[in-house]
């Protein structure tokens, strides 16, 4: 069986009433379970991601984005813990044929820390896509330049418009979250991946008879791109790049931040590139950076290991 975005609001309903017939649970666990759920539903929504192709990745994104928007920990943690219950009812009842939340951990501290790529394999990763290959490698390039380059969420960079980039000044001007709008230096390698991109490939993905629809990044159909497709084509490059790591859009955005931060950048830099709100949010970092400078003590510092 599949469940449509369409289905799943009926689909919550459905679960909210096992609680209650057959869990017994009360009208206000039930009420706070609503909430999550619906929260849940629009962020599906927004991103064009159905139910069933809901994957641990998806969810992994889902918690991180959570956090990004500055919920505290522990909201987030009930958030994906009635994700959970709800996406293990699906698969009991058949409306999915496979718990997608199965791996995920509900929200622990081990999620809190944001995975990260090392440089070496983010340069392995960009440099294994070759520009030449018209139009996906073009195009496939300056997607993960540009992730990796300004630090962008996908929903910013899938929704980006030829005139938000300002080639003459390096920026690029990106609406994100709460419609502000915020400017974030493109990088040399980005800039000119996105140019051979605009230049030599754009075009070929436009469709004879079917309208521009003026974003930068263009489908196969020459339509917009999807966030979904986006992280299909980040896990398809990761692989053929042999990395081993679970490489999701989301990622990139956490190397970006990571990699600024090990080679000195002020942190409210970091927080006014990254779009945060608050700068707790961004300083979820600076304990990646820590345990780099743990590591490097415990390996190189005389008295850094006990013998």
């Amino acid at each position: 069986m599949s469940l449509s975005l369409q289905e799943l609001g009926s689909a919550i309903e459905q679960f909210l009433l096992y609680l209650a017939a057959e869990r017994g649970l009360s009208s206000h666990y039930r009420s706070s379970v609503r909430q999550s759920l619906t929260h849940l539903r629009h962020y599906l929504e927004q991103h064009s991601v159905s139910p069933d192709e809901v994957q641990d990745s998806t969810l992994v994104e889902y918690h991180h984005d959570l956090l990004a928007e500055g919920l505290a920990t522990s909201s987030a943690r009930i958030m994906m813990v009635h994700a959970r219950i709800f996406f293990r009812y699906l698969a009991m009842k058949h409306i999915l044929p496979a718990n997608p939340a199965a791996l995920v951990q509900g929200g622990r501290t081990s999620m809190q820390i944001p995975q990260t790529l090392s440089e070496e394999d983010v340069r392995r990763l960009l440099e294994s896509i070759d520009p030449q290959d018209l139009p996906f490698g073009a195009r496939d390039r300056a997607i993960l330049e540009m992730l990796y380059g300004s630090g962008l969420r996908v929903s910013e960079l899938v929704a980006l418009r030829p005139e938000q980039v300002d080639w003459d000044e390096g920026f690029v001007r990106v609406t994100g979250k709460g419609d502000k709008t915020r400017y974030v230096p493109l990088g040399g390698a980005a800039a000119q991946a996105v140019r051979f991109y605009r230049e030599h490939a754009r075009s070929m993905l436009l469709v004879e008879g079917k309208p521009d629809p003026r974003v930068v990044f263009l489908s196969r159909r020459g339509g917009k791109l999807t966030r979904e497709r986006i992280r299909q084509i980040i896990k398809t490059r990761a692989a053929a790049a042999g990395l081993d790591e679970n490489v999701f859009p989301h990622i990139l955005r956490h190397s970006f931040a990571t990699h600024l931060l090990e080679n000195g950048a002020d942190l409210r830099v970091i927080q006014d590139m990254l779009g945060h709100a608050d700068l707790s949010t961004t300083q979820v970092y600076t304990h990646v950076e820590q345990k780099r400078l743990v590591a490097l003590h415990k390996n190189f510092h005389p008295r850094g290991r006990m013998h």
